[in-house]
């Protein structure tokens, strides 16, 4: 895929916009498998918290295909360019709100009470149930760059269990970890899980920036020559005179 155009603002989506990227999501060629805007959401706050900046050109094509295969050359080139647009946009915007208020609005579908749930979200808590997708996302991101899920960090591994406390226990020890959780954290309300579920992120956001931002210095091999020292290659010149010049 090449690579997509720099964001120059950070403007959010509007819902109707969420709604049309949910649209041309749905329209990935076959037989790729994308994303949806639910997921998505959760997919791009779980690229943002790894300890490694990554580049859009590194995580885009997980977007459009959960085992990231490339689209084919045939992708109609203008929705290709309005989708990435919308989807760079929403990046650009999460990674703000992180940056300066420490807290975003993640996008949560709650569904009607006379609705049932879908089938894949049966055995998981009524309250779990409007998150789970936002939360597939982001195991998505987890499981496509693991190393935030691989930070011998115990504070990191609190915060992804709060998270993945709501996709459905696969063995006994998630289980005990939901119990825990349940226990001694329980969420009354989808608004308790929202919330518990922005600061869990904005937590994993705090706890990878120094890691994220890191510069790695240079260390010279040899001291730095000074231009009026002796040049180093024996010429007998001044090093402004010879390889400075």
């Amino acid at each position: 895929m090449p690579a997509p155009p720099t964001v120059s603002v950070s403007r959010d989506l509007t819902d109707a916009e969420f709604a049309e990227l949910d649209d041309l999501l749905a329209a990935t060629p076959e037989p790729l498998e994308p994303c949806d805007a639910v997921m998505l959401d959760g997919f791009l706050c779980g690229v943002l918290v790894q300890p490694v900046l990554l580049e859009p050109e590194t995580w885009l094509p997980h977007v459009f295909d959960f085992e990231g295969q490339p689209l084919p050359d045939t992708a109609d080139a203008a929705w290709l360019e309005r989708t990435r647009t919308l989807i760079l946009r929403r990046h650009a915007a999460l990674n703000r709100a992180m940056a300066e208020d420490g807290w975003f609005d993640p996008l949560i579908l709650e569904f009607d009470d006379e609705a049932e749930a879908p089938e894949a979200l049966a055995g998981v808590s009524p309250v779990s149930q409007a998150v789970m997708p936002w939360v597939a996302g982001f195991q998505h991101a987890t499981l496509c760059f693991p190393d935030l899920a691989e930070m011998p960090d115990d504070a990191v591994m609190a915060a992804l269990a709060r998270l993945f406390r709501h996709l459905p226990a696969e063995t006994d020890e998630e289980r005990e970890v939901v119990a825990t959780l349940d226990r001694e954290q329980p969420l009354a309300s989808l608004d308790e899980a929202i919330e518990d579920l922005v600061v869990a992120v904005a937590d994993l956001s705090d706890l990878t920036r120094d890691l994220r931002y890191k510069v790695d210095t240079v260390k010279r091999d040899t001291p730095k020559v000074g231009r009026n020292e002796p040049c180093p290659c024996g010429s007998g010149k001044k090093y402004k005179h010879c390889h400075g010049a």
